[in-house]
């Protein structure tokens, strides 16, 4: 998995790099710390833009007790009824049936 700091996530998104830590205190978007920094794995960008339906995912992941950690780990885990990994999907535009599993974790 590429990993991009947070100012090269700025870079890349074309926002200063205080607007990329509003979306990650907004659950936009998700970083992990790997040696002490805060990093932002590079599937979670889709050329310019943050993948469609990322945040929203995020945000129940998280409403529903998930760590960053976790959120991560979930995203990336393969998922037989998608098929494939949750995130994949998303960059797949297959947001509804992500965040559909994910609200299902929830109960």
């Amino acid at each position: 998995m590429d990993l991009l700091p947070l100012p090269d996530v700025a870079d890349r998104l074309g926002l200063p790099i205080s607007r990329v830590h509003q979306l990650l205190r907004e659950r936009g978007l998700l970083a992990v710390r790997v040696s002490g920094k805060l990093v932002v794995p590079a599937d979670f960008l889709d050329g310019d833009a943050v993948v469609k339906g990322l945040g929203g995912t995020i945000t129940v992941l998280n409403d529903s007790g998930f760590s960053p950690d976790e959120t991560l780990r979930w995203l990336y885990a393969a998922d037989d009824t998608l098929p494939g990994r949750p995130i994949d999907a998303l960059r797949g535009d297959r947001g509804r049936e992500v965040k559909r599993r994910a609200q299902a974790l929830a109960f």
